[in-house]
């Protein structure tokens, strides 16, 4: 059953990169193809999520690698890049902080700001994380073809350049 859900997917790549090609998409020939790609890219997310065997929650592990990545900041920065509330950042913090693997200092340029950053046991529990998801796909994308994989390298170029665009 694995193995059919992933195969969607890269029938899903394949399709994009085929349509990739014209300029405009009139997505009205095809108007099942963004539902059953949303569908296809949320199964892989909580299929990756479920491979990290971790306590902590998605929202909790996306601050804790974007911490990681960005460097301390507010809570305010951080709501800002999750694209979350300030509060549930807050929240979302507090729980990183009582786990040990994230650190509340005063901000030095304002005292009734704090600024918060990554242990280094919350640095490695992301590495950890990360080796985890990595390890599974590269498992999976080693029983595939080679056309598939460089299918799924275009579906990847193509789906950064749409995260990309949301950006600007």
């Amino acid at each position: 059953m694995e193995e059919r859900w992933f195969a969607k997917i890269i029938s899903e790549a394949n399709h994009l990169t085929r349509t990739a090609k014209t300029a405009t998409r009139d997505l009205s020939a095809d108007a099942e193809l963004p539902s059953r790609l949303r569908l296809a890219i949320t199964r892989m997310a909580r299929r990756l999520r479920q491979e990290t065997g971790s306590d902590l929650g998605p929202s909790q592990v996306a601050a804790l690698a974007t911490l990681e990545v960005h460097g301390p900041m507010s809570p305010s920065e951080l709501a800002e890049r999750e694209r979350i509330k300030r509060p549930t950042a807050t929240r979302i913090l507090k729980g990183l902080a009582m786990a040990g693997l994230a650190v509340r200092i005063s901000d030095p340029d304002d005292g009734r700001s704090a600024i918060v950053s990554v242990t280094p046991e919350g640095r490695a529990l992301v590495r950890k994380l990360r080796q985890r998801k990595t390890a599974y796909l590269a498992t999976r994308m080693r029983k595939l073809p080679a056309k598939d994989v460089e299918t799924l390298a275009r579906a990847a170029d193509l789906l950064e350049q749409m995260l990309e665009g949301e950006r600007t």
